[in-house]
């Protein structure tokens, strides 16, 4: 092998035949990196607006409260409503969870937006 392919980073393989080494590129693990991490903080802001509208349809549409998807529904839409979920205190409670819930799946869509806008701005 010779000097100048000692500095290119080849060397020779089976058969003659040379095979460049890939160096370690830190720019490019972190842009992976960040990439997964936008992906995985997209998903759950939008899994979890989706389940407090997914929640908003079931009461207002009168789903069975004793039913186990609508007890499911409820019990996961219950934390991720936040400091939201006594925000407004109306009469009828189904106008009380159209605001509460509707308001905490807004927030965690535009919540969800800003993270990801900012965690774009740190990979670059």
């Amino acid at each position: 092998m010779s000097e100048s392919d000692s500095a290119a980073g080849t060397h020779e393989v089976g058969g003659g035949r040379r095979r460049r080494h890939r160096s370690f590129d830190a720019a490019r693990a972190r842009v992976r990196v960040a990439g997964a991490l936008i992906a995985v903080v997209r998903w759950i802001g939008t899994l979890a607006a989706a389940l407090l509208a997914l929640h908003v349809v079931l009461t207002i549409g009168g789903a069975n409260p004793d039913n186990g998807i609508t007890r499911f529904v409820a019990d996961w839409a219950q934390p991720l409503a936040l400091g939201f979920s006594d925000l407004f205190v109306p009469q009828d409670p189904q106008l009380a969870i159209l605001l509460n819930y509707g308001i905490a799946a807004l927030f965690w869509l535009v919540a969800t937006s800003i993270a990801v806008r900012i965690l774009r701005l740190l990979a670059r």
